[in-house]
């Protein structure tokens, strides 16, 4: 299938499958705006609450030509701002109503921050009893450790996952990406989708709490039921300990990771390499054999590799029916033509006029297509313009400005 026939009966009418779900982001740093971010990619109508002092505007560095954060720019696409203190009384009276427009609320301050400023799930729940309340936290809102403040690379140590990442023979290392953040937004986007569904049947809105520490242990393909039976887990590097071979290897011009995850594969993988013998001989013929025989294993093919292009190597294992691919740089990644057809860049309009490839949504929709349609907004940019849509009219917006209980526009509107 191509592109075109994929989406021959998209429709133009729609932001996408959830267009004309809104939801208030009271969230900063990562994974709070990255479950909205979700949800906005999907057509959501994301109201995002600026507070002062949030600094995600100014997280360099900056994308090239814009004087603009890449962070800000990533996971606050598709939003509208509102510039709103809500520590101040008159401002969390504004939020309210805001919250009685909305269908869901997504937060990921500390647990009982939101009920200290008048704001949390009881207090939307009074105004709005359907309310969807998504509150993203470290590691909860009740249990031993709810109370403690948990950032990505803490939780992903306190899971058990950074005790397995690196090469054997180093120190353990924290995941290169925001992983802990972003498992936790997922799941806080997921379980958005569940709570209007089950709204949806019964009336019933909820409270909806999702930890960072539980989302990388229910993404930790089951390494948590081993370890509670005591099974004894190692650090792999970039190897598997349950297939052989699966690793990267050392070409004339770069290195490719390569998987033979059946024994048929590992057969096609010994004729290309010049070792038919090898195929059904002992200590290689299963898989079982070459994990007691792993070093031998990835010799031989390391040796094969290294005095070829990476290429040849992709092409000859390919025709063979070896699953094989370049270990690339993201600036790599960024160059391929697939990447580019599926649209995860997308040449975007940013709140200064400027333009940037900003990274798009993951899933595809033929009928409901999602795609980055804004670029992220300036603080406050949209502050008289929501309030109004609430039916604040221009007086109480001029004395909600004089007193400082909103923000300052930065400009810009929603398309």
């Amino acid at each position: 299938m191509d592109r075109a026939g994929f989406y021959r009966e998209a429709r133009t009418d729609l932001d996408g499958p959830l267009h004309g779900v809104r939801v208030l982001d009271v969230t900063t740093v990562w994974s709070g705006p990255m479950a909205s971010c979700v949800l906005a990619d999907l057509g959501c109508d994301v109201i995002r609450v600026e507070m002062p002092g949030n600094r995600a505007g100014q997280v360099p560095p900056a994308i090239s030509g814009t004087g603009l954060s890449w962070f800000h720019q990533t996971v606050n696409r598709n939003k509208r701002s509102v510039g709103l203190d809500l520590r101040v009384p008159a401002a969390r009276d504004v939020f309210l109503r805001l919250v009685g427009t909305a269908d869901v609320v997504v937060e990921n301050f500390l647990p009982g921050t939101l009920d200290r400023w008048g704001v949390g799930y009881s207090q939307c729940r009074a105004v709005k009893p359907g309310i969807v309340f998504v509150s993203i936290s470290g590691y909860g809102q009740f249990g031993p450790d709810a109370g403690r403040r948990g950032y990505d690379p803490v939780v992903l140590a306190a899971s058990g996952w950074t005790s397995l990442n690196g090469a054997p023979d180093c120190d353990p290392v924290k995941a290169p990406t925001f992983l802990a953040d972003d498992l936790a937004g997922l799941h806080g986007a997921i379980a958005a989708l569940a709570a209007l569904h089950h709204r949806l049947v019964s009336g019933e809105g909820q409270h909806v709490d999702v930890a960072m520490l539980d989302s990388v242990l229910f993404s930790s393909d089951g390494y948590l039921t081993l370890g509670a039976t005591g099974e004894p887990m190692r650090r792999m590097g970039d190897e598997a300990e349950f297939i052989v071979p699966a690793c990267s290897y050392v070409c004339a011009d770069g290195t490719v990771y390569l998987v033979a995850a059946l024994d048929r594969h590992w057969r096609a993988l010994a004729a290309v390499i010049g070792r038919p013998g090898l195929a059904r001989a002992p200590g290689f013929a299963t898989n079982d054999e070459r994990r007691g025989n792993r070093k031998a294993v990835n010799r031989m093919i390391a040796e094969w590799c290294l005095n070829r292009p990476a290429e040849e190597v992709i092409s000859a294992m390919e025709a063979a029916g070896v699953t094989v691919g370049p270990v690339r740089t993201f600036e790599e990644a960024a160059r391929d033509p697939h990447v580019r057809e599926r649209d995860m860049l997308q040449d975007t309009e940013l709140s200064n006029g400027t333009r940037a490839s900003i990274v798009g949504p993951a899933a595809k929709f033929a009928r409901t297509p999602t795609r980055v349609r804004t670029g992220a907004p300036a603080a406050g940019a949209h502050t008289e313009e929501v309030l109004t849509e609430a039916g604040l009219d221009r007086g109480a917006l001029l004395t909600l400005r004089q007193a400082g209980t909103i923000g300052q526009a930065g400009g810009g509107g929603r398309p």
